[in-house]
């Protein structure tokens, strides 16, 4: 029993180097961990490995893209602002009547607004109005007066295109008449000028007669009379008999030319009389149906020049700007596709007219009759940034679709790819990263085989578009569809070279990965 404690203390001795021990072993463990050779420390210290990335050659027809943005928009846009004057002590015009409502259809002949309770309405015409026609009238805007009105079932009788006469009054009257207005007056005098045009050839046809009734009783008094024995006397007439004189002979012809000259002011007064077409009572569109894009105006607004109304006509278009260092790549006829981000429609179309300069001035593959809608597309030369700032300034350029677009697209704001550049049909395409040039100039593409090898092919670029190039090899090399070039290199974290740098296919350039 003795010998107990000395046992006990024993154990404790034996635990205590044990527990010491796994504390040594574990230091050493947590050392070997942080303490590292320099063979090892200069060998993570070393470049990666190099890790090539490669892309497939491919064979098919390369097309370059220019995309920009553009806005859908009818080929005729109009500001209806009706320049009303009003007369001596008249209130200032003011719109008294919308008859139509935003996103409405226009036809022909349709009844806009009144101001001042006079109508505003839609008639066809390219020729904008700029004056009021009136009876006697004579010019181009006058026959294509008379057209509208032709179409519109008022015809214009016998008067000459172009001359306002009696037959285009009666079609204006009866134009005024179907949409329930009485035309306004070309004298606003309330007939007074005709009245006293009358007046005057009722005068002068009085004075005439008066006129020739004083000579024919000069002149009877004048005859020869018979003496008592029946033979005709030469003594000259009985006393108390007036002589026919040159006097009466003078007043019966001034009498005359009086009349002619009353009858002559009277026929000019009925030329110029009747029914007219005040220039703020139309609007001329391209053609129908046209549509109301916006109506700023309301009824009690005041008239003062702005626009109280905006309507567009035609097939739409879509209207767009290129900026400086895509003016060169785009030119009328090229082909061009529309996207709609907003419903997903798609559309073909072409290139119609781009404007030479920056302001819009006359476009390339524009037509005289294109004129306005490149006028009209000018106001988009100036863009806004996100911001609201001013971007700058470009080329107008209006495409036109193969087909009518939906009438929904108008207004929207469209994505535009213009096919600028073109392969001659199927070609080896290859990413232009993968060209480069050496020293001596040549252009080259690297090759590299499933192996690993690697070999250089001379090529001669020629198209580029959508980040490919068109290669065609030369100097007798080889090049085919399939075959990995190289596109650039990548470094891993190993010295090992990927499995991709033996063109595997498992990696290419445009991955990234």
């Amino acid at each position: 029993m003795a010998d107990a404690p000395v046992l006990a203390r024993r154990r404790i001795w034996v635990i205590a180097v044990a527990v010491g021990a796994l504390a040594l072993s574990g230091s050493a463990a947590g050392a070997s961990l942080v303490i590292k050779s320099p063979a090892q420390a200069a060998a993570e210290r070393a470049a990666p490995a190099p890790d090539l990335l490669t892309a497939p050659v491919e064979r098919r027809v390369l097309k370059d893209s220019v995309i920009l943005r553009g806005t859908v928009r009818a080929g005729q846009s109009v500001d209806v602002s009706p320049s009303v004057t009003a007369g001596e002590g008249a209130a200032t015009p003011v719109v008294t009547k919308l008859l139509v409502a935003p996103r409405a259809t226009v036809t022909d002949g349709k009844v806009l607004l009144e101001v001042s309770g006079r109508p505003v309405f839609a008639l066809r015409g390219a020729l904008p109005v700029y004056r009021d026609l009136k009876p006697g009238a004579t010019g181009d805007d006058v026959a294509q007066l008379q057209r509208s009105l032709g179409e519109l079932g008022h015809r214009s009788g016998d008067d000459p295109p172009g001359t306002f006469g009696p037959g285009t009054k009666a079609a204006l009257t009866g134009f005024y008449a179907s949409i329930g207005y009485d035309p306004l007056p070309a004298h606003a005098d309330g007939g007074e000028a005709l009245k006293t045009a009358r007046d005057a050839v009722t005068a002068a046809e009085r004075a005439l007669q008066d006129a020739q009734d004083a000579q024919d009783e000069m002149a009877a008094a004048n005859e020869p009379f018979l003496s008592p024995t029946g033979i005709p006397s030469t003594g000259g007439p009985p006393a108390g008999k007036p002589a026919t004189s040159k006097a009466a002979k003078r007043a019966v012809q001034r009498a005359r030319e009086d009349l002619g000259s009353a009858r002559t002011d009277l026929a000019a007064v009925l030329a110029t009389d009747g029914p007219m077409l005040p220039a703020a009572e139309v609007v001329y569109l391209d053609g129908f149906p046209a549509r109301v894009d916006s109506i700023p105006a309301h009824v009690g607004s005041k008239v003062s020049g702005a626009a109280v109304m905006t309507v567009s006509a035609g097939a739409l278009v879509v209207r767009g700007t290129l900026q400086e260092y895509q003016k060169g790549l785009v030119r009328p006829g090229q082909r061009v596709q529309i996207l709609s981000e907003v419903n997903g429609v798609t559309a073909a179309a072409t290139v119609a007219s781009v404007a030479t300069s920056v302001d819009g001035g006359p476009a390339q593959g524009q037509t005289s009759g294109e004129q306005q809608d490149q006028d009209q597309g000018q106001d988009q030369g100036q863009s806004q940034d996100r911001d609201g700032a001013a971007g700058p300034r470009g080329y107008p350029m209006v495409v036109r679709p193969d087909q009518p677009l939906d009438p929904q697209l108008a207004g929207q704001d469209v994505r535009l790819t213009v096919e600028a550049a073109s392969t001659d049909g199927v070609a080896l395409v290859v990413p232009v990263t993968a060209i480069s040039a050496g020293a001596d100039g040549r252009t080259v593409v690297t090759v590299v085989a499933k192996g690993g090898a690697q070999r250089r092919v001379e090529v001669r670029p020629g198209t580029t578009g959508d980040g490919f190039v068109e290669v065609v090899p030369l100097g007798g090399g080889v090049l085919a569809e399939g075959d990995r070039v190289v596109t650039g290199v990548r470094y891993t974290s190993s010295r090992t070279p990927s499995k991709d740098a033996a063109g595997d296919g498992s990696k290419d350039a445009s991955s990234g990965r």
